[in-house]
């Protein structure tokens, strides 16, 4: 049998011995490991953030994906908001902000409750 013969055997074995092995090598590894209790990029100001993404994206003002993270696309969207609505532009959830939005802190750090 010639070397390209081999090459081919090979190459057609070889994912069926990979897909066979355990948590590892599976097609999901992620489920061999237990969930973390808390999330390692974990904010306690997420749930504010996200309040004021969602209230952002109402009015009109693209913050980008509604996950909490105070990003670069969310502090333009909050600067284009306080531009629009005559506000000091910071780029900052500052006191006449999240009034403007109707966004309260919340009594603890990150609960971001909503006015209703």
């Amino acid at each position: 049998m010639d070397w390209r013969a081999l090459a081919a055997v090979a190459l057609l074995v070889a994912p069926a011995l990979t897909l066979s092995g355990g948590p590892f090598t599976s097609l999901h590894p992620e489920e061999a490991y237990p969930d973390p209790e808390v999330p390692a990029d974990f904010d306690p100001y997420s749930g504010l953030v996200s309040d004021v993404q969602r209230k952002l994206r109402a009015r009109g003002f693209d913050p980008g994906p509604v996950n909490g993270d105070f990003g670069s696309k969310t502090q333009a969207a909050l600067a284009q908001f306080q531009l629009y609505h005559l506000i000091p532009v910071s780029g900052s959830l500052d006191d006449a902000t999240l009034a403007e939005l109707g966004v309260e802190r919340g009594e603890q750090a990150g609960t971001g409750a909503t006015r209703p």
